[in-house]
């Protein structure tokens, strides 16, 4: 039976961001996540999380955002939805703080305008999202969002490679770490196209060993931590997985000491607790 991994620092990293931006919306109980795994299976409904989401604001908050909303939705031009869509997402982010309303307009703005530029913001501000993401219905949503924003982008440009590796980092942060093994698969072979053509993407390099990480193929994830950490030495999210991948192999020489130059990367005293549990688990 495979060992589920202990310390997802990009997800730790997402979290961390998420919360400066956006402020707390939901209690964090450790500094550092564990990987996040799908915990509901219940649809998502946008619109009625929108509205749960209102309805929890202050009056005057609420009562603004409802005739925006509103208003929004009554436009019969792309311009004027766009615009509306822009605000919306502009009181989410500065005024509630909330990342999902938020994420949710900017990328119905972007599909609008339709222009590579808020096609990928949209879609990078999304998979960043999902990374700390524990929801599985939210994630789903995420996935799907992330992917078709990505796709879109990807028809102005076919060949960016940041936009294969984001389409890919899509499938294996998003549904595919939970256990489908071929949406894994599908982002792996998008990520695989840029690594052929250039092996010194240590970008690429990095989310296919993610994808050997999530799919219990911990050598390939091994060799692919290994290859970047040699170039970007200073890479801890990069470190932290080469440790978790050799953990997970049972390989626990190389995973303490991984570990150990992790938390000489990190330098902050919760990872360093969380990290040294997971050192003691591991003797």
């Amino acid at each position: 039976m495979k060992k589920k991994p202990i310390i997802f620092l990009g997800s730790a990293l997402a979290i961390a961001l998420l919360l400066f931006a956006f402020g707390r919306t939901t209690e964090v109980k450790k500094p550092h996540a564990e990987f996040p795994a799908p915990t509901s299976r219940t649809a998502f409904s946008m619109g009625q999380y929108l509205d749960s989401m209102q309805n929890k604001l202050p009056a005057s908050q609420s009562a603004q955002v409802g005739s925006l909303r509103q208003l929004s939705e009554a436009e019969n031009t792309n311009d004027k939805k766009m615009e509306g869509y822009n605000r919306l997402a502009a009181f989410w982010k500065d005024s509630a703080r909330n990342f999902l309303p938020y994420a949710y307009y900017i990328s119905e703005a972007a599909k609008l305008d339709n222009s590579e530029k808020n096609l990928t913001f949209a879609a990078q501000l999304i998979l960043e999202g999902m990374r700390g993401e524990h929801d599985e219905r939210i994630l789903a949503w995420e996935t799907s969002t992330a992917i078709e924003l990505f796709e879109n982008a990807l028809q102005k440009n076919p060949k960016s490679a940041d936009l294969r590796i984001g389409l890919g980092s899509a499938y294996i942060f998003g549904t595919g770490r939970g256990g489908d093994p071929q949406e894994t698969m599908k982002g792996i072979q998008s990520v695989l196209s840029v690594v052929r053509e250039d092996s010194t993407n240590m970008k690429a390099q990095f989310v296919l060993g993610v994808g050997g990480f999530v799919s219990g193929q911990y050598d390939k994830a091994i060799d692919r931590f290994t290859k970047v950490v040699a170039v970007q030495p200073n890479n801890l999210e990069a470190v932290a997985f080469l440790a978790d991948a050799y953990a997970a192999s049972g390989d626990k020489t190389n995973a303490v000491k991984w570990y150990e130059v992790s938390k000489r990367l990190a330098a902050n005293p919760d990872y360093t607790r969380e990290v040294n549990k997971r050192i003691e688990q591991l003797k």
